[in-house]
């Protein structure tokens, strides 16, 4: 793929994934009104994390299905796309029996032993959210049978080059869950959550469909664990799975800490998180995906010299990118969440504990960007067994930070430990990395470091600086507010990018040259 493709890749998960965050963006709006930070809020939250396992993390877009199809047919299908050989087609039905068939078992289990398993995450919660928790997550175990599909059919289609679909179809689940809220909330309370991100994640998976058809795989029942590529997979998929499983522990042991809290303070680190993923999944999701099958590309070829110069590149852009979101965040968290999610039943005390909880999570971006993007490297050695190594570490390393500050910090103190967590699993990745990859230097990055965190100091005195003059000069009113971050983000982001570049950052000169390419070319 040149580097033209790449960009026109990019920019179009960019776009689509841009939608799908803005539609989830309304459904948490929609949620917030109807629910606030409240028992109803706290259950739904506490019920959906184990569906989420299967459907976002083990399924989703760089999720252990996700990867390990891609590293493993990639390199299949080389040159046979258009003539898929019968061993293939056997090869993907296997991979998707096998995967039906435990998911539907696991599906089956999590619904018979849903009280049980509420009373063990949410321990000190009272029994009513614990029960109404139970239902919900009754309702919505099916879920898991579907994210291990979807990851699949995720993989299958990036393979053949089509993005479209598996970056858009979040949106069918917003849809459906802002439908159902709006549509029945009130009347069935928040069981209607539940309803509609079970329809909603149905649908992600009948829109992957018809592209999937187009690919010309034959797909029906079959259990040969013993065919060639086979093994490949559960070699990368196992390991990935138990990482991300285990990395998913990392909330649980957050979810029991935080159930001895006063009421609303899981619903406000989930606030909290999606916040954060708003902008941050845009840019994972937009650069990681197409530049995962570049990586493997690299690594099959034993061209390490492309490998690290566009690992370098990959981690300085997200840094250049993310480094203002950061500054935004903790300059304006009280505001931002003020404008965005204060009404209905969402009160000021629902804005500061989300506040509390985003600020000390916003330090999590920068070494969550540059996390991922090793692990990808890992994956692309077929190496999924090092993440996992250390994600079990990061367990201990989290439960002890959870117990340390969640008594003086509050929820604060959960978002914290995942901020020293998430830097822990970096620091630790890049390490191991140099024993692949020899003579990886990081002397590389530390130069666009600088220059982001210099470019990133003076953006921040630009938004003291406005805010300041607005209000001593303005009002505080909603829509005053919404103004004020308007303008000041406008103003302190263009300063930004025009001060990384006048400080030579090569990859925001990049960007701002196709970007002006692009803009021309329409003219």
């Amino acid at each position: 793929m040149g580097k033209q493709s790449l960009f026109k890749v990019v920019s179009l998960i960019a776009v689509v994934t841009i939608l799908s965050k803005v539609a989830g963006f309304f459904r948490d709006l929609v949620i917030a009104g109807a629910y606030g930070a409240s028992i109803s809020s706290d259950a739904y939250f506490y019920a959906y994390q184990i569906p989420a396992l299967a459907l976002i993390l083990l399924g989703g877009l760089g999720g252990p299905f996700h990867t390990a199809t891609i590293a493993v047919f990639a390199k299949r299908l080389v040159d046979k796309k258009d003539n898929i050989p019968d061993h293939e087609n056997k090869l993907l039905s296997s991979y998707l029996t096998f995967t039906f068939i435990g998911f539907s078992i696991a599906s089956v289990l999590i619904g018979i032993f849903a009280l049980p398993i509420m009373k063990m995450i949410a321990s000190s919660a009272s029994l009513e959210l614990q029960v109404l928790a139970a239902d919900m997550l009754v309702i919505m175990s099916p879920i898991l049978l579907i994210g291990g599909l979807i990851g699949i059919f995720y993989g299958l289609l990036n393979v053949y080059g089509k993005y479209f679909w598996p970056s858009l179809s979040p949106l069918i689940s917003s849809i459906a869950i802002i439908v159902a809220v709006i549509g029945f909330g009130q009347g069935d309370g928040a069981i209607a959550l539940a309803l509609g991100t079970l329809i909603g994640s149905f649908g992600m998976l009948i829109v992957q469909l018809p592209q999937f058809f187009k690919t010309g795989f034959k797909i029906k029942p079959c259990l040969n664990y013993k065919l060639d590529g086979f093994k490949n997979i559960g070699e990368i998929l196992f390991p990935a799975m138990i990482g991300t499983t285990i990395g998913q522990t990392n909330v649980y042991v957050d979810m029991f800490f935080v159930s001895g809290l006063p009421e609303g303070g899981w619903t406000s680190i989930v606030y909290a998180n999606r916040l954060i993923q708003l902008p941050i999944g845009v840019l994972l999701t937009a650069m990681l995906v197409p530049i995962f099958p570049i990586f493997t590309e690299f690594v099959a070829k034993n061209d390490m010299e492309s490998l690290k110069k566009y690992a370098h590149q990959t981690v300085a852009s997200l840094w250049f990118i993310s480094f203002p979101i950061l500054v935004f965040i903790l300059l304006f968290s009280v505001d931002g969440i003020r404008v965005l999610l204060e009404r209905g039943q969402f009160d000021h005390e629902d804005t500061i504990m989300v506040s509390q909880a985003l600020v000390f999570l916003s330090f999590s971006i920068i070494p969550y960007v540059a996390r991922d993007t090793v692990t990808r490297i890992f994956y692309a050695f077929g190496d999924s067994r090092t993440p996992l190594y250390v994600g079990l570490l990061a367990i201990v390393v989290n439960a002890l930070m959870d117990w340390l500050l969640v008594g003086p910090l509050g929820v604060g103190g959960i978002t914290l430990s995942t901020t020293i967590v998430t830097l822990f699993n970096m620091t630790l990745l890049v390490i191991l990395l140099r024993f692949k990859v020899k003579d990886i230097s990081l002397r590389k990055i530390v130069k666009p470091a600088s220059i982001i965190l210099v470019s990133g100091a003076l953006m921040a005195g630009i938004c003291l600086g406005l805010n300041y003059l607005w209000v001593l000069y303005l009002p505080d009113s909603l829509i005053y507010v919404c103004i004020k971050l308007t303008v000041i983000a406008i103003i302190s982001f263009s300063f930004y990018g025009i001060a990384t570049i006048f400080l030579g950052l090569e990859e925001s000169r990049k960007i701002f040259v196709k970007i002006l390419t692009k803009v021309q070319s329409k003219l």
